[in-house]
C-alpha cells in the first residue's frame, strides 16, 4: 500500500479553528453581566424581584430537562443558557407578575423560543421575547405594570407618555431614571446595572458593540426625528434611551447570536433597524414599551440583511 502524502489535505467538518471560548463560558459571562441590575431589582422591588427571577430561571431549565429527555436527546442543560434564557425573561416582566404567568412565560421561551427549531443555535427568534410575547398578547392585564400591587410610589413614564402625552410624565430627571427609579420589567429598568453587564461583555468580547450601537444610534435619530418636528408631543431621545428596556435590549437582547447577523454592515443595519422600530412603536403601537415586538420583527430581517456581503476579490 502507497503510503500516504504528509502535505495530503485532510477535510473535516468545522469548526476548523476553535477561539476557546464555549457555549457554557458565554453564557456564565452573561450571567454575571446580569447580577448588577439583578441586584437593583432587589434593592428596588424587594424579594418580590428575587422570586421572579428564581421561578423562571428553575421552570427554564426543568422545562428543557424535559423536553431533551421526550425529544431523547442527551441534555446539554449544562451550558447554562436555560439560566439565560429564564433570567432575561424574568428581566422583562412586571415585580407583579403571578407565579403562573412567570411559569407559562418561561416553558414558552424554552419551548417555542428554542427546542422545537432543534438544538441551541437554530432558532430565528430571541428565545425569551417568544415567551414574553406570548404573555403580552394573552393576558396583557397581568402584563400591565401594576404600582399598586407593588406598594410602591413609582411611577411608569413610558405609559404615562402613552395614554396621557408629555405633560402627564411625572419622572423626568435623567439620574433618577439611570439608577432605575421607575415602573417597568423589573430587571430592564435598572439602566446603570445593565449598562455596566453590557460594557463588561464588551469587554470581554462575548458580543460585539456594533449593534448595542446601532440600536441606541437608531433611537436616538428616530426620537430625534419626532422632537424636532413637535417637542410639545414627542419624548426626547434622553428620555427613550432611560426607560422601558431599550438599554436591556441593545445588549442582552438584540446581540441572540442565532436571531442577529454577523457580520459588520449587517449587524449596524440591524441595530439602527430595531432603533428606528422601537421609536415608531412606541408612538403609533399600542404597547407602551416596543423593545420585545422591535427585536422580534427585526429578527424577521435577519436573513436578508445576511445576504448583504462583500463581493470576492476580483468581480465586478
Amino acid at each position: 500500500m502507497k503510503p500516504l502524502n504528509p502535505f495530503t489535505l485532510t477535510v473535516s467538518v468545522p469548526p476548523h479553528r476553535h477561539c476557546g471560548t464555549t457555549v457554557r463560558d458565554r453564557m456564565l459571562n452573561i450571567l454575571i453581566a446580569m447580577v448588577p441590575a439583578a441586584v437593583m431589582a432587589y434593592a428596588t422591588f424587594g424579594m418580590i424581584a428575587v422570586q421572579v427571577m428564581a421561578l423562571s430561571m428553575a421552570t427554564a431549565t426543568l422545562t428543557e430537562l424535559v423536553c431533551d429527555r421526550l425529544m431523547g436527546r442527551e441534555s446539554d442543560i449544562h451550558n447554562l443558557n436555560a439560566f439565560t434564557v429564564g433570567l432575561c425573561f424574568a428581566f422583562l416582566l412586571p415585580a407583579s407578575a403571578p407565579w403562573w404567568l412567570v411559569i407559562t412565560g418561561s416553558a414558552a421561551s424554552i419551548i417555542l423560543g428554542k427546542m422545537v427549531f432543534g438544538p441551541l443555535g437554530g432558532s430565528p427568534f430571541c428565545a425569551p421575547l417568544v415567551g414574553w410575547a406570548i404573555c403580552r398578547i394573552s393576558w396583557p392585564g397581568f402584563m400591565d405594570i401594576d404600582a399598586s400591587m407593588l406598594a410602591t410610589d413609582l411611577t411608569y413614564p413610558l405609559a404615562q407618555l402613552k395614554n396621557f402625552g408629555l405633560d402627564a410624565i411625572q419622572i423626568t430627571d435623567t439620574k433618577q431614571l439611570f439608577l432605575g427609579k421607575q415602573l417597568g420589567g423589573l430587571g430592564a429598568v435598572q439602566i446603570a446595572g445593565v449598562l455596566l453587564g453590557g460594557m463588561f461583555l464588551v469587554m470581554r468580547k462575548h458580543i460585539s458593540s456594533i449593534i448595542p450601537v446601532g440600536v441606541l444610534a437608531g433611537v436616538s435619530l428616530t426620537a430625534w426625528m419626532f422632537n424636532m418636528a413637535d417637542p410639545a408631543v414627542y419624548a426626547s431621545p434622553e428620555f427613550h434611551l432611560l426607560t422601558g428596556s431599550t438599554v436591556f435590549g441593545a445588549f442582552f437582547l438584540a446581540t441572540d447570536g442565532p436571531s442577529s447577523p454577523n457580520r459588520q454592515i449587517p449587524m449596524l443595519l440591524f441595530g439602527l433597524l430595531v432603533g428606528a422600530l422601537i421609536i415608531i412603536i412606541r408612538v403609533y403601537g399600542a404597547y407602551p414599551d416596543g423593545v420585545p415586538f422591535a427585536i422580534l420583527l427585526a429578527n424577521l430581517f435577519t436573513p436578508v440583511l445576511e445576504r448583504i456581503r462583500p463581493k470576492p476579490f476580483g468581480v465586478r
